[in-house]
């Protein structure tokens, strides 16, 4: 299987940075490019900069706007990097506007920049999975696979975990 990969960018904490002179956590570029590198990937990956927001701060605009970029490329595998408070918000207008793709979805709980991020490990079971995942939408954190509409964020221990439907 030699096709591309869409890799989307929205910002969350992979793309986060340190601010040393305010002490706050902010945008400037992302790191994806560098990631790739870093992970020595061999996928044709595509990357695009649709935004760099807090996922707290993601309106429904936003959201359309993910969903229209992922519609109009030619590409059927998508993944999205993204902030994680909102992750399942996004993936449910993706579900239901973007029907026929792989789309998968994930983010990191620590900025790459800080050197013990679990986004590298979290990217790369992405551009994995969503190669051999059938068409829908997921969310991959920390080597764990979920369909969107069954996933939560568990804020308590900042893991996420399936949905419990007893």
């Amino acid at each position: 299987m030699n096709e591309a990969v869409r890799l989307f960018v929205t910002g969350g904490t992979f793309d986060k940075e340190y601010d040393e002179i305010h002490g706050t956590l902010e945008f400037r570029d992302t790191h994806l490019p560098d990631m790739l590198t870093m992970a020595r990937s061999r996928v044709d990956v595509r990357v695009r900069t649709l935004m760099m927001v807090d996922s707290l701060e993601m309106t429904d605009a936003d959201r359309a706007l993910i969903a229209h970029n992922c519609r109009d490329v030619p590409e059927k595998y998508i993944v999205i990097t993204h902030g994680t408070d909102t992750m399942v918000d996004t993936a449910r207008v993706l579900a239901e506007e973007v029907p026929g793709k792989t789309i998968v979805l994930t983010g990191a709980m620590i900025p790459i920049t800080f050197g013990s991020s679990d986004g590298l490990f979290n990217l790369g079971g992405a551009l994995t999975a969503v190669q051999v995942l059938r068409a829908g939408v997921y969310v991959i954190m920390n080597g764990r696979v979920f369909p969107w509409d069954n996933v939560r964020k568990n804020r308590q221990t900042g893991v996420f975990e399936a949905i419990d439907r007893e």
